[in-house]
């Protein structure tokens, strides 16, 4: 997974280089707090993501998944999770992050998110440790997919060996030169399946 912020400044051709780089399976795009976003734009972002079969899930109003043909929603406020299952499954994927605890984690996953996210979509200095912790529970008790948050290169293989289904390339990453560390990524990655 891949994580971007919708701003005025995110080209959709740099954000479909970064999917095509690698075998991306879905991309979070984050909208800003306060601020409406540009429905064209938007629209424009993910249908040049959605060409090459990434899923495009919004961290923002459910309302923009039918408004600009989203596949579904990223909640990081859980107490907004409940409703955006109602609204939109089965029809859309809803997955649920912000998650503070296990508990969230298992509520969550009982509730019916499609998946579990650990690590804010914004990278906070020391969470690696925690995520790892948090992966590695997870993937030993639930089937309910888990995603972890990558900050660096080392975090994604880390997660990969931890048992991640998916791993998120936090925007840190991505934002310049995302296609090259895709690439790299998906190298890391490779390298932790080969292993016996």
């Amino acid at each position: 997974m891949l994580v971007f912020t919708l701003t005025p400044g995110l080209r959709p051709d740099v954000a479909a280089a970064a999917v095509r780089a690698g075998d991306v399976a879905a991309v979070v795009l984050r909208v800003l707090e306060g601020g409406a976003p540009d429905s064209g734009h938007l629209r424009a972002v993910a249908e040049a993501i959605q060409k090459h079969d990434a899923a495009v899930l919004v961290d923002g109003p459910e309302n923009l998944v039918a408004a600009a043909g989203l596949d579904g929603v990223h909640v990081s406020d859980q107490r907004s999770l409940q409703a955006a299952l109602r609204a939109l499954k089965p029809q859309a994927i809803v997955g649920a992050g912000g998650l503070a605890s296990r508990h969230d984690a298992m509520e969550a996953g009982e509730g019916g998110a499609d998946y579990v996210f650990f690590g804010a979509l914004e990278p906070q200095p020391g969470d690696a440790a925690e995520i790892l912790d948090l992966v590695g529970w997870w993937a030993e008790l639930f089937e309910v997919p888990c995603v972890g948050l990558a900050a660096s290169l080392d975090e994604a293989g880390a997660l990969a060996r931890a048992g991640a289904d998916f791993v998120a390339l936090a925007e840190t990453l991505v934002a310049d030169g995302g296609a090259a560390t895709v690439t790299a990524a998906m190298d890391r990655l490779a390298r932790v399946d080969a292993q016996p």
